[in-house]
């Protein structure tokens, strides 16, 4: 990448303030045309906030912005837009019931004599699709796209507007391998175009892979902004969370005593079939397998959220049945789900009611909520798992996401399970974040739960399981013992 003489964009001494919260202090940034930057950090570490006043959606407290040298008040997301500055969100702002063209064009419709030009409008959104390499119809309604697709037509809507740089909020937190090297080469692309890329993400590879510098944040200060050639993963670990960090892995052996849960011959409507496992007292089983084996299916089902056709369940030897989530929570099972914002919280409502919803009866007297004691439990978890929250009476709306999935789990340690089921426990969380919650599954084997873990990165479930279990199109294709277990033994068995 040849820098030019004056940055794309500068952002000087940007303060920006929250009742009970410092954001973001005296912050600068700059961005090249041609560049991609990573910017990085542990969740709460002010990344997201310095990219909403970018793209318009907060106003900063103090410092400047300039873009090619100019300073620039950008008042909203509709102003930012005009300037060249466009953003992706992790969760992507499509319409599933509209077509591609008319998403892409959505409140800019191509018009003629007050009408909208359909034709006009089809044919530049085509021009876009070319440009970012997604062959597709657009006439195609988004709802039938894959996400990798649907974030292909929201950077053909950015490229619409003339987007000179593009903020790509963690860009590949839902999209496989091959995906990923799809939007790579979408990004290859862009930047010799000349279009600047901030990309905001927590996956180390992915980073030194696409990056031509790093930005590093921590609580709400820049640390640090080098070229990737000048980084290594464990200098850029350290620089996030201001320690070294050695080993991402903290399993610890634990006691294992007898099977707590076991699953015989399940099977479900058109999908999944003849599933059987178990797991035990103190121990981690994995679930390994590529996106759409089925492992959050058999999770779901044996939780009750979806119906099975057959098979049986056990908990503690005894035949249990399970057909709802309330006869799971009698169980004593747990379940963090993949999706923490649909699945797992109320987002309107404060950290302290999401802690202890699953628990309200042991925070209850009678009919009557007793407050000190949802406080008490609630304060207790919040601790334990460092929320970082100005107070419990926060929407967890307005938390980071490492700080919302630590809500989600923080629910279901409340009601102490016997078992407990992570899907995807650490998706979307900094590397800090990570270690603290290997951490907690350490105690919590360690105090005899028995943990289910699914997990898309094989470097997780080889350094957190006991034992792993692989799937592939709706069955389990092996089982392998810790020693045993390796990325190519795993990759073989799931792709085959």
């Amino acid at each position: 990448m040849a820098q030019s003489q004056t940055p794309l964009l500068e952002m000087r001494g940007i303060t920006k303030q929250f009742p009970g919260v410092l954001a973001l202090s005296d912050v600068s940034l700059s961005v090249w045309p041609g560049e991609v930057l990573a910017l990085v950090g542990e969740n709460g570490a002010g990344k997201s906030t310095l990219m909403k006043i970018l793209s318009g959606v907060y106003k900063k407290d103090a410092g400047e912005i300039l873009l090619d040298g100019s300073p620039v008040d950008i008042t909203g997301p509709l102003h930012a837009r005009q300037l060249g500055i466009s953003i992706i969100y992790q969760e992507l702002n499509v319409l599933n019931n509209m077509n591609i063209a008319e998403n892409i064009f959505m409140g800019r419709e191509k018009k003629k004599n007050g009408f909208v030009d359909k034709k006009l409008q089809h044919d530049e959104a085509r021009a876009l699709l070319d440009r970012v390499g997604l062959s597709v119809d657009t006439h195609t309604r988004t709802g039938r796209l894959s996400t990798a697709q649907k974030q292909m037509v929201e950077v053909a809507k950015a490229l619409s507007t003339n987007a000179r740089m593009i903020i790509m909020d963690e860009p590949t937190s839902s999209l496989t391998e091959k995906e990923t090297e799809t939007l790579f080469g979408i990004i290859r692309k862009l930047r010799a175009d000349g279009v600047a890329i901030v990309f905001i993400s927590h996956r180390m590879n992915e980073i030194f892979e696409i990056a031509d510098r790093i930005a590093v944040m921590r609580d709400g200060q820049m640390i640090q902004a080098i070229s990737a050639d000048d980084a290594t993963e464990q200098s850029v670990i350290a620089a996030m969370v201001g320690r070294d960090v050695r080993n991402l892995f903290v399993k610890e052996t634990a006691p294992i005593g007898d099977v707590a849960l076991e699953v015989r011959g399940l099977s479900t409507k058109g999908f999944l079939k003849d599933i059987s496992f178990h797991v035990r007292s103190g121990e981690i089983v994995g679930f390994a397998g590529l996106v759409g084996a089925g492992r959050s299916e058999v999770m779901r089902a044996v939780f009750g959220i979806d119906p099975r056709e057959s098979g049986e369940i056990l908990v503690r030897g005894k035949p249990v049945d399970i057909h709802t989530t309330v006869d799971a929570l009698r169980a004593g099972l747990g379940f963090v789900p993949e999706d923490r914002k649909e699945q797992g919280l109320i987002l309107k409502m404060s950290v302290r009611h999401n802690a202890t919803i699953a628990a309200l009866p042991s925070v209850a007297n009678g009919w009557f909520l007793d407050k000190k004691r949802e406080r008490d439990l609630a304060g207790r978890y919040i601790d334990k798992l460092r929320v970082k929250t100005p107070s419990q009476e926060q929407r967890v709306l307005n938390l980071s996401g490492g700080n919302q999935q630590k809500v989600v789990i923080a629910k279901w340690m409340a009601i102490n399970p016997s078992v407990l089921i992570l899907d995807e426990p650490t998706r979307g969380i900094d590397v800090g974040a990570k270690k603290e919650i290997h951490l907690l599954m350490s105690e919590l084997v360690a105090q005899g739960v028995a943990i289910i873990m699914i997990s898309s990165e094989l470097p997780e479930i080889l350094g957190m399981s006991d034992r792993i279990y692989v799937m592939h199109d709706g069955r389990i294709k092996g089982e392998m013992p810790r020693g045993e277990a390796t990325q190519e033994a795993i990759m073989r068995m799931a792709i085959s």
